[in-house]
C-alpha cells in the first residue's frame, strides 16, 4: 500500500476546522484533524508547502518512522504549528491502518482498558444562579462530571461565559476582541460559586473549574486551598505553565488536584511537571500534542509518575480529533477524564461519526479505523472565515494571559 494523494480541507461549519485526507492506491483513506484555533491557515500552509510533498509515495503503515521523519527531519522542532501538522498526518495514518486491518484503532493500541470513557460537560452562567441551573441541566442529561464557570461581578465578560445567552464559542469573526480581568474579584467569587453548587447538587457529582492561566502561583495556591472543602475533580490551568517551577509553590499549599496542558505541544512541555508529580492530570490534546503516536508515549511516561490523562476536547477540535482521543482514552490504563463540548448541528452533519454518549460516558464505536468521516460536499457549504481568540487586559490596561 502506498500514499498516492493528500489534500487539506478547510471549512467553517460554525467555526473553522482544518482536515487532512490521505488517500492510498488501494482506495483506503484516512482523516486527521489539523485545527489550531486562530492560526488555522498556518497549519494548512505548513502541510501543503512542506509536509505533503514528502508524504506521497510512502507506506502508510510506517507510523513510527513517518512521525520521526517529520519531527526530527525538520530540524526546527516542536511548536504548535509543526506539532499540529504532524498530528494530523499521524491520525490519518492510524485511521488507514485500522481500516486496512478491519479493526478500530483502540485495538491497535492494546485493546480496551475500560468499557467507556468518562467525560465532562461545560456549565456556564452569567451568575451563580444561572451556573447552578446549567449544572443541573447537564446532570439531567446524564453527565457525571461537569465543569462550572460563572460570570464575575464587576467584570463585563468572563472566560467561559457566553454573550447573550448563546452557545459559548471564544473565537470571534474579525479582529481579536479585548476582555478585562481582575484576579481580586475572581478570587472572592469562585469559592462562593462552589459553596453554592455543593449545597444545591450535593456531593456525588464531579465538579471541575478552569482558571485559564490567570493567576500567579501564590494566588493559585490560595484558591486551591479555599476550594478544598468542595473536593473538585481538578483545578485547571491555574497559572501560565511556561515556568514549571511555579507549580511547586501551588503544590505545597493545596491538595486540590491540578490539571494543565491544553496549550502544550510536546511531552517536553510537561516533563518536569510529571517527573516531580506537580500535576495530577495532563491535558495535552491529540491534535496539538503530535498525534496518537506521541500521545501514547506521553501517557506511558506519565503513568510512571501517577499522572493521568485528561485531554483537551473543546469545540475548536473537530470530531476527527474527538474520535482519536476516545480511541486513545479507552486503551490507556492511566486515563482520567475527557473534555466533551457538544458540536453544533452543522459540524455534526459535516463530520458523521461512530462515537456516542450514554449515561456519562462516551464510546468510540466499533467501526474500523477512527470511525469518523468528512462529507466534502457539506464542508464546501461552509467556507473559511477568519476568526481570533480574544486578548485579555487587567483593569489598568496591562496585557495579561487570556
Amino acid at each position: 500500500m502506498k500514499i498516492v494523494n493528500v489534500k487539506v480541507i478547510v471549512c467553517s461549519p460554525g467555526r473553522n476546522f482544518v482536515t487532512l485526507k490521505i488517500e492510498t492506491d488501494e482506495g483506503i483513506y484516512g482523516l486527521g484533524d489539523a485545527t489550531l484555533n486562530g492560526r488555522e491557515l498556518s497549519v494548512a500552509s505548513y502541510l501543503q508547502d512542506h509536509l505533503i510533498p514528502c508524504l506521497v509515495g510512502r507506506d502508510p503503515f510506517q507510523t513510527e518512522d513517518i512521525w520521526h521523519y517529520f519531527y526530527r527531519g525538520a530540524y526546527w522542532r516542536r511548536g504548535p504549528v509543526t506539532m499540529t501538522a504532524i498530528a494530523a498526518i499521524d491520525m490519518a495514518l492510524w485511521d488507514i491502518k485500522g481500516k486496512a486491518l478491519g479493526a478500530p484503532v483502540y485495538n491497535l493500541l492494546g485493546g480496551k482498558s475500560r468499557e467507556g470513557v468518562l467525560v465532562y460537560a461545560h456549565a456556564n452562567g452569567h451568575d451563580i444562579s444561572e451556573t447552578i441551573d446549567e449544572v443541573e441541566r447537564y446532570r439531567d442529561m446524564g453527565y457525571l462530571a461537569i465543569r462550572a464557570q460563572s460570570g464575575v461581578p464587576g467584570l463585563k465578560s468572563t472566560y467561559g461565559v457566553p454573550r447573550d445567552h448563546k452557545y459559548y464559542e471564544p473565537a470571534e469573526r474579525g479582529l481579536p476582541s479585548e476582555s478585562l480581568w481582575s484576579a481580586e474579584e475572581y478570587l472572592r467569587h469562585v469559592p462562593r460559586l462552589f459553596d453554592a453548587l455543593r449545597n444545591k447538587v450535593g456531593e456525588d457529582l464531579h465538579l471541575l473549574h478552569d482558571v485559564h492561566h490567570r493567576l500567579t502561583p501564590v494566588q493559585a495556591a490560595r484558591l486551591g486551598k479555599e476550594l478544598e472543602p468542595y473536593h473538585l475533580f481538578w483545578m485547571e490551568d491555574a497559572i501560565a505553565a511556561e515556568l514549571q517551577d511555579g507549580f511547586r509553590l501551588i503544590r505545597r499549599h493545596t491538595t486540590t488536584p491540578l490539571a494543565v496542558g491544553e496549550v502544550f505541544n510536546s511531552i517536553w512541555d510537561a516533563e518536569q511537571l510529571i517527573r516531580e508529580q506537580l500535576i495530577d492530570y495532563l491535558r495535552m490534546s491529540v491534535v496539538h500534542g503530535g498525534g496518537i503516536t506521541a500521545m501514547k508515549k506521553a501517557a506511558d511516561f506519565a503513568a510512571v509518575y501517577h499522572v493521568q490523562l485528561g485531554s483537551h476536547g473543546a469545540s475548536d477540535l473537530s470530531p476527527v480529533c474527538m474520535a482519536a482521543a476516545l480511541h486513545l482514552d479507552i486503551a490507556i490504563n492511566n486515563f482520567g477524564i475527557q473534555e466533551h463540548m457538544l458540536h453544533n448541528p452543522e459540524t455534526e452533519e459535516t463530520f458523521p461519526h461512530a462515537y456516542f454518549f450514554r449515561d456519562g460516558l462516551m464510546y468510540p464505536g466499533e467501526t474500523p479505523g477512527l470511525g469518523v468521516d468528512l462529507d466534502e460536499e457539506v464542508a464546501a457549504r461552509f467556507p473559511y472565515q477568519r476568526a481570533y481568540l480574544p486578548v485579555n487586559r487587567k483593569e489598568d490596561g496591562t496585557l495579561f494571559h487570556w
